[in-house]
């Protein structure tokens, strides 16, 4: 049964041919994300991207092939009379996770209704294939968009002191921003400010009227992030005072931090060691600084998301959103086979 998220831009699946007795039975969930980034690929294999400016940088297409893969799985196995219980499970593949806005949407779509544990993967360029990570309890960061507008006086790039050069603030701004943030905050509370985005002119002689930023910042502590926007806020004022510019600042929240459900993360650690063997299922140790969106399935039911290891080879494996971007296809069977496993273990339970 299929159904398509807002805009059909994302897909609800489940076994067409459930009895009611399944359908009684608690529901697992697989989340897979299909969206893509601005990126050109940089590789030359046959599977590269066929849209310029546009590729699977951060292994979303491998997601959706092992969550595909552990479905089909799961529908042979009860061909074949090899589940051990009836199974009642639903896939999930959401558009728009790097904008922090397809998790939040196919709930509202209903892709819950009936869910009790969902449960999701990434792909880990420094993890090799063979091998997956664990980690319970907070495993990603808060993520926020800080958006930045610097309005200046334009004019001729040879008489700069007719100008309020916008460009010479943003330079500043972003310098102080990187330097001063950081020492400003309790070094146990790590706080990353990046800026991926900066827009402002179209000649090369002319000194813009405006520039704008737009970049992230991730952190793990309520407090530390209270305390870096304010210390943002400070250094935009002097910023702006200095080259008599005006600074505007907005936030808009992102993703919450993923909160992995320990028992849930238990059962993934069965079904990997059943898959890999115990030497190969591995403690994360630290939380990543990265955002993941599978946060908004965690606020509303269990469930838990484990690292696919993906690196082969001797050569250093490119990492996410990376133009190079690849992985060990191989990695997909594996995943696939932890996740069919995990949805059987929880059925069973």
């Amino acid at each position: 049964d299929i159904e398509f998220g807002p805009d059909k831009r994302g897909v609800i699946a489940a076994p067409a041919d459930l009895t009611l007795e399944t359908r009684n039975r608690p529901c697992i969930a697989l989340r897979a994300d299909i969206d893509a980034l601005y990126i050109q690929d940089g590789k030359t294999c046959e599977y590269r991207s066929t849209r310029d400016g546009v590729m699977h940088a951060c292994g979303h297409d491998a997601h959706t092939a092992t969550v595909m893969g552990a479905a089909l799985a799961l529908v042979e196995a009860k061909k074949t009379g090899a589940l051990p219980c009836p199974v009642n499970w639903r896939l999930i593949f959401q558009p728009a996770e790097e904008t922090a806005k397809g998790a939040l949407e196919m709930i509202e779509a209903g892709a819950l209704q009936g869910v009790d544990t969902i449960f999701a993967l990434h792909v880990d360029p420094t993890r090799p294939v063979g091998t997956i990570g664990l980690r319970p309890g907070v495993a990603t960061a808060n993520c926020d968009e800080v958006v930045i507008n610097i309005v200046g006086r334009g004019g001729h790039a040879s008489r700069p002191h007719e100008s309020l050069d916008p460009i010479a603030a943003a330079a500043q701004f972003i310098s102080a921003v990187y330097q001063f943030v950081p020492r400003s905050i309790d070094s146990h509370h790590q706080v990353i400010i990046t800026f991926g985005q900066i827009r402002g002119g179209e000649n090369y002689n002319v000194i813009p009227e405006h520039v704008y930023l737009r970049g992230t910042m991730r952190s793990f502590d309520d407090n530390a992030r209270a305390q870096s926007i304010e210390r943002i806020k400070t250094l935009a004022r002097g910023i702006a005072e200095a080259s008599q510019t005006s600074i505007d600042i907005t936030y808009n929240s992102g993703p919450p931090a993923v909160i992995n459900h320990p028992p849930s993360i238990d059962i993934l650690r069965d079904a990997a060691t059943d898959v890999l063997g115990a030497a190969n299922v591995n403690t994360i140790e630290r939380p990543s600084m990265g955002g993941e969106d599978f946060a908004h399935y965690l606020h509303h039911v269990n469930g838990a998301m484990f690292r696919l290891g993906i690196a082969q080879g001797e050569g250093e494996t490119p990492p996410l959103h990376s133009p190079q971007f690849d992985i060990a296809e191989s990695a997909m069977a594996i995943g696939a086979k932890v996740l069919a496993r995990a949805v059987v273990i929880r059925a069973l339970q």
